[in-house]
């Protein structure tokens, strides 16, 4: 049975969006001693989404557009039942921003709350497998 997050993943992660990316990821590695655990490429090599361990926490990071500054707060949220929690956060008066799909192994749904933070609620169905997943240490051969 897989288990509804990934192991070892809090259930809380901040997700920020940065234009960029790397830069951040650079920071967070020099600064907190940041330990890059997988980084999605778009097309053009571009971060399209990093994860960084930080001692027990997991900050995630978006890879925004160059024209683009920081953006308002993303919260990513391991439960159980992610279709019930977007229903309950949609029910409590959030906005959708995106309904629950299926990708990289997980069901993730978005929901802004009343006050702009845009919730991600997530469910692992699968540990994220692949060929886009780049799961090497930052500097070793991508």
């Amino acid at each position: 049975m897989v288990d509804w997050k990934p192991a070892s993943y809090p259930s809380l992660s901040p997700y920020l969006i940065c234009p960029e990316g790397d830069a951040l990821i650079a920071f967070l590695e020099s600064a907190f001693g940041g330990v890059l655990q997988r980084r999605f490429a778009r097309p053009d090599g571009s971060l399209m989404h990093a994860e960084v361990r930080i001692d027990d926490s997991i900050v995630m990071i978006g890879g925004g557009a160059a024209d683009e500054g920081s953006a308002a707060v993303h919260l990513h949220l391991y439960v159980e039942d992610a279709r019930a929690a977007f229903d309950r956060a949609v029910a409590a008066g959030g906005t959708v921003v995106r309904e629950p799909q299926r990708d990289d192994g997980d069901l993730r749904g978005g929901v802004q709350d009343a006050w702009g933070t845009t919730w991600w609620v997530a469910t692992q169905e699968a540990p994220a497998a692949g060929a886009d997943a780049e799961r090497q240490p930052r500097g070793a051969a991508r």
